[in-house]
């Protein structure tokens, strides 16, 4: 399993979500989208996911967030857990669920929340964590909105690469 490396185009996934819709990266041609390997049962992704949520309400209509379980078949991270959360977050982004783990896998995803964001040609410009520091919103040097905007822009982000940080992938 190789990890994407930074000017690699995104991979292809159609994947369900827990809104009932189907869901793949051709749906958000022409704009930037960052995929997040996500879980439920995760403390840093339980940390992270009401920033991810404002990230994605504030690139509305401008950049793309998608969150992808891939912990197929873990306790506490099946497609019921997801609806789950999604109701109770109010989740403004598909939340989707990787049951055969081959997305995460094609990515080389390892960590939950683990971020890549693609430009408008779906080229990776960012790969790691939200932002320094799980913990402490307000102190956090973000990671996530300057990918973003640099991808609106058309331009390289300051910060490419930092390390994810979080819980493994729960492999079958």
């Amino acid at each position: 399993m190789a990890a994407l490396k930074l000017g690699d185009p995104a991979p292809e996934f159609s994947l369900p979500g827990t809104d009932g819709g189907k869901y793949s990266l051709s749906d958000y041609r022409g704009q930037p989208v960052a995929v997040v390997f996500s879980c439920v049962h995760c403390p840093y992704v339980i940390a992270w996911e009401d920033r991810l949520n404002d990230v994605a309400r504030d690139y509305a209509g401008r950049a793309a967030l998608v969150a992808v379980n891939p912990n197929s078949g873990y306790l506490g991270d099946l497609p019921e857990d997801m609806r789950q959360r999604a109701d109770e977050k109010g989740f403004v982004f598909p939340f989707l669920y990787d049951e055969t783990q081959e997305t995460a896998s094609t990515y080389g995803a390892a960590r939950t929340p683990e971020v890549f964001v693609f430009d408008a040609d779906h080229r990776l410009v960012y790969h790691g964590a939200p932002d320094s520091d799980h913990n402490d919103p307000e102190g956090a040097d973000p990671y996530l909105r300057p990918a973003l905007d640099a991808a609106l822009a058309g331009s390289v982000p300051t910060v490419q690469q930092t390390p994810p940080v979080g819980c493994t992938v729960k492999w079958r």
